[in-house]
């Protein structure tokens, strides 16, 4: 069993950690997380049965990976704090937004195993959505353990790191966006009489089960569309209403908005 340590024991740090055991990737007892905060290690040992470190040093010292799971804002200093710890033998895995990777290995060396990764918040609900990409010495068998570890919670791919913007820009934006269709369908719910809970939950299973649909089908989203939209019926009518407003010209100027909002932030990094 591979142990795993966290640098930083927030939401994200605390749902992989849940993935993983869940998983049979490794074992709680494999498992342990740092913290500045007390009250973040204790709750992390609470929900996940692994274990707090108040060590920094230890917990590096007996784990094989690390994952970096603090503030971007935080990086710098915890960089820092480690460079002098990490070794050959340690896989160093970044879940911080915005940082290039070789922000990173000029603080740990390009002989680091590094790899940096995208992921989002529906991995707090085992169905994340993350990229991820390699730097410094990182091999192929640490692609395939990376792989192996984000799929605990969710969908994970490999990708070059010049494609992780638009990576972030997409899903892992994304969920703002799709919260906000949710937001406005139930809103819509609401304006023709229906009671706000169940417009709620109409609207949100609604896009649940059109995104199974795709995944599990594997036709066209367009083929999908089709098939629900009868000759001159009610979802034609709605979906004119969508083109009218520019429903999709907006979500594509969304992506490629937030996409050079990320490249902005990482120069500035």
């Amino acid at each position: 069993m591979k142990k795993i340590g966290f640098i930083g024991a927030g939401r994200m740090a605390t749902a992989l950690a849940q993935g993983l055991i869940k998983a049979s990737f490794t074992t709680a007892d494999s498992i342990q997380a740092y913290d500045i905060y007390e009250s973040a290690r204790e709750s992390f040992q609470e929900n996940t049965g692994g274990k707090s470190s108040d060590s920094l040093e230890s917990m590096i010292s007996e784990s094989d990976i690390l994952v970096l799971s603090v503030k971007p804002q935080q990086m710098v200093e915890v960089l820092n704090e480690i460079t002098t710890l990490i070794t050959e033998n340690h896989l160093v895995i970044s879940i911080a937004a915005g940082i290039p990777i070789k922000t990173y290995l000029s603080n740990l060396g390009n002989s680091c195993r590094f790899v940096r990764v995208m992921p989002n918040t529906p991995a707090l609900v085992g169905e994340g959505a993350s990229a991820f990409s390699l730097g410094g010495k990182a091999t192929p068998e640490d692609s395939h353990l990376v792989l192996e570890l984000l799929s605990t919670v969710g969908y994970a791919t490999e990708v070059p790191e010049k494609l992780l913007d638009a990576v972030t820009g997409l899903s892992g934006s994304g969920p703002a966006y799709v919260y906000q269709i949710i937001e406005a369908l139930s809103d819509g719910g609401v304006q023709v009489g229906l009671p706000r809970d169940i417009a709620t939950k109409l609207a949100a299973q609604t896009l649940l089960g059109a995104a199974k649909m795709v995944l599990e089908t594997n036709e066209h989203p367009g083929v999908l569309k089709d098939a629900v939209t009868s000759p001159g019926g009610t979802t034609i009518t709605g979906l004119q209403t969508l083109e009218s407003h520019g429903l999709r010209s907006a979500l594509m100027m969304a992506v490629k908005n937030a996409t050079s909002k990320s490249i902005e932030l990482g120069k500035s990094s």
